[in-house]
């Protein structure tokens, strides 16, 4: 049993490997290759944007690829180069090279095992409880967003231009301006777009040929028969060689100077990869620990930069694509990794058939599947502070980046606790004529109070921040009852703790009720929280005749001493 469990914890992928199903097969293998044409172009694309060899994104590829399998707890996260990361990595290596692309390559894979380690280390010591701070809401937000950037990003492409975006906005005005420019090239749009058409043809024909790879293969006959591959952008051969170790000519001061750089991309990279992770998870009724993905991310990066990658992350744009076409299981990125593998042996140049406009599609229609309108419309009706931090996260990831847009979320989370926990829900109790029990006032217009007992219920812990609060709602039910006060009864079930703060105003309220002839006792007050006030010094204020362990027993005991 101990075994297993050790398994289950430090490699999820032979527990897969176990209890594999057969009918998963198939589909592990159809979005496997599918996802092959969109891993190809994205490895090589996001190495040249960090300034690196092309092949290098390949091996940023394969390599997470096939060790996640093994070390991932997730079943769908599709693990590789990220368009977030890749300046970053640029501009953390770039400069220390002296125009050297071979250090270039080992600087790149130092900083992926730097980083690697940052996040092992993080998950060893139990880090990864980050990703419970990742609300439905910031994850609702988060893919809203995800979807938009990523739709955005893909439309020039589509279109058969390229253009230059440091973010959102400017991206969808380039996109403008290029269109109303005239820069559209039709036949590489009517390549995208039909593209588009099959893929979303064969998903509303519901059948179990999978239309991305028909789209795919079927725009590669295109553009070989039409020989378009001069006239419309292409994907490009692939390059050569295998993954293989490239850490020749570095020195301890490199470590120095990029464990910095290794620590934020740490930061962004786990931070993107939980938020996917668990609303991934979320969306197939499993659960991922944080903290195993962080090692098992960190675990991936180091073998990257063992074998001549550079630094990478979960994939917001391939993980859709594995989805959407029906993965299973971890199997889909062995699949993909080895299908790369067989692409650069056997045809390298297959690629240089592939229109760069029919991956625009298949990406735009994963993108589009990880919209979710409906959940927001239910959220607002549920919630509206929720529902603004969805909103929060959302403009946060689509306006500002990934990163920033859910640490806002994030703080946004906090400030709404912290306003709850600050001004929680309180009311006085009532009897409500045939009904067991004390309930709320307001529920109960038509309640009536027992002459002479108040009975308030305080919904929060009693801290610094709203200790006042309860002492003022106190005092103004006492003053607003009809009749004299007699005991003011504290149904405390729901006080979950108290710090010194809210114990002088405890104090003060206890002083300012006594003064007018009052006692104040408490009910179903928790244990802990009697020690604490014990530990506090006021045992001797608040004696044992001070708590009764139901309302019941207190309301009994206010009518024995008033019966007297």
């Amino acid at each position: 049993m101990a075994g297993e469990s050790a398994i289950r914890r430090w490699l999820p992928g032979v527990e897969v490997a176990r209890t594999y199903r057969r009918e998963w097969l198939r589909s592990d293998i159809v979005a496997g290759l599918a996802l092959t044409a969109l891993l190809i172009p994205a490895g090589m694309g996001y190495a040249q944007a960090a300034g690196l060899p092309p092949e290098t994104g390949l091996y940023a590829t394969i390599v997470p690829l096939l060790v996640y399998a093994l070390v991932g707890p997730s079943r769908i996260l599709v693990l590789g180069p990220d368009s977030s990361l890749a300046p970053i990595i640029g501009a953390a290596v770039i400069p220390l090279t002296s125009g050297d692309p071979q250090r270039a390559v080992a600087l790149a894979g130092l900083l992926a095992i730097l980083m690697g380690a940052v996040l092992v280390l993080g998950g060893l010591l139990n880090l990864g409880f980050v990703t419970d701070l990742l609300s439905k809401p910031i994850r609702l937000g988060y893919l809203n967003g995800i979807a938009l950037v990523v739709v955005v990003s893909q439309v020039p492409k589509l279109l058969g231009f390229s253009i230059e975006g440091v973010d959102l906005i400017h991206e969808i005005r380039a996109t403008v301006s290029a269109i109303a420019a005239g820069r559209v090239d039709p036949t590489a749009t009517a390549v995208g777009v039909g593209a588009l058409v099959v893929i979303l043809g064969f998903r509303l024909w519901r059948t179990r040929i999978p239309g991305v790879l028909v789209a795919v293969v079927g725009a590669v006959a295109v553009a070989y028969f039409l020989g378009l591959s001069d006239d419309i952008p292409m994907v490009g051969a692939l390059p050569h060689g295998l993954p293989a170790p490239a850490l020749g000519g570095l020195s301890w001061s490199d470590v120095g100077t990029l464990i910095g750089p290794a620590a934020g991309i740490a930061l962004i990279a786990f931070a993107d990869t939980g938020v996917l992770s668990r609303t991934f998870a979320a969306r197939r009724g499993e659960s991922v620990d944080g903290s195993q993905e962080m090692r098992a991310i960190g675990t991936a990066n180091v073998a990257s930069g063992l074998l001549g990658g550079f630094p990478m992350s979960a994939s917001s744009s391939r993980t859709p694509v594995a989805e959407q076409n029906g993965a299973k299981s971890q199997l889909v990125g062995v699949v993909g990794a080895v299908a790369i593998v067989l692409f650069v042996l056997v045809a390298p140049g297959l690629t240089g058939y592939l229109p760069t406009a029919a991956l625009a599609a298949v990406v735009i229609v994963a993108a589009t599947s990880l919209v979710d309108v409906r959940s927001v419309v239910a959220m607002w009706a549920m919630s509206r502070v929720e529902t603004g931090l969805a909103v929060a996260a959302f403009l946060g990831v689509a306006l500002v980046g990934v990163l920033e847009g859910i640490l806002v979320a994030i703080g946004l989370s906090f400030v709404a606790v912290v306003v709850h926990a600050w001004r929680p829900y309180r009311t006085e109790l009532v009897v409500v004529p045939g009904v067991d029990g004390y309930h709320d006032v307001k529920r109960n217009p038509t309640g009536s109070r027992i002459p002479g007992l108040v009975i308030v219920r305080f919904d929060a812990q009693l801290f610094f921040a709203n200790g006042a609060i309860f002492d003022e709602y106190t005092r103004r039910v006492v003053a607003r009852a009809p009749e004299k006060v007699q005991w003011v009864v504290i149904a405390a079930e729901p006080i979950t703790g108290l710090d010194t703060t809210a114990m002088d105003e405890l104090v003060e309220l206890d002083q300012y009720l006594s003064g007018n002839g009052i006692r104040l006792v408490f009910a179903e007050m928790k244990d802990p929280v009697k020690d604490k006030l014990r530990r506090l010094g006021l045992g001797e204020r608040f004696g044992p005749d001070h708590f009764y362990p139901t309302l019941d027993t207190a309301v009994g005991a206010f009518r024995g001493e008033a019966s007297r």
